[in-house]
């Protein structure tokens, strides 16, 4: 289904109106109250990652052109390098980055500081439960959670794009756990 911006103003009216609450997928928007493994701010930057891992800060990639996503540096496909991560996964009704993924982040985060000139869409997703107005929401907050992050971090606003495609866009097709789990992310895409 598309929506356009006045349907995505409606939506979010109407989740906010009914007190975000639903009894499919996600009970509720999240407020950052939910216990379990979930990051905070604290030890964003203990100094044990700096931008220069990253590659240099000019915002090029050498003879490989600027700013398309395949044109990033060798970190980028480094397995061992969290730069090479570039999925953020969430729990169900939860739009708290886990502890798990607060590395990855930071990474990213580092690696935009010392890049200026790159530019990220952070995609917000959900799973097919819950209604897709209450999911819309829930990928935006995902996203904004991880936006915040970054901010924290030295990211500017210019660099960040914020998107949410709530159920629309799933990374796997399938009805069960498995598959669900795959689907509540957000996406770092490098433009």
């Amino acid at each position: 289904m598309k929506l356009n911006k006045a349907h995505l103003v409606f939506a979010m009216m109407a989740v906010l109106a009914t007190g975000c609450s639903s009894t499919e997928e996600e009970g509720s928007l999240v407020d950052g109250s939910q216990s379990g493994a979930d990051a905070s701010t604290s030890g964003y930057n203990d100094g044990s990652m700096s931008g220069t891992q990253f590659g240099s800060g000019d915002g090029y990639n050498s003879g490989s052109g600027y700013g398309s996503g395949s044109n990033l540096g060798p970190e980028f496909s480094d397995p061992n390098n969290p730069l090479s991560k570039q999925v953020i996964y969430f729990e169900l009704d939860s739009s708290q980055v886990k502890q798990d993924y607060v590395p990855v982040v930071a990474a990213h985060a580092q690696y935009l500081a010392s890049h200026p000139n790159q530019h990220v869409i952070l995609s917000g997703h959900a799973d097919e439960r819950g209604s897709s107005e209450y999911n819309i929401a829930l990928g935006e907050q995902r996203a904004k959670s991880v936006e915040r992050m970054m901010r924290s971090q030295g990211v500017t606003a210019g660099q960040l794009e914020v998107v949410s495609y709530g159920e629309e866009k799933p990374a796997v097709s399938g009805h069960d756990e498995s598959a669900w789990q795959m689907n509540r992310r957000v996406e770092v895409g490098y433009q």
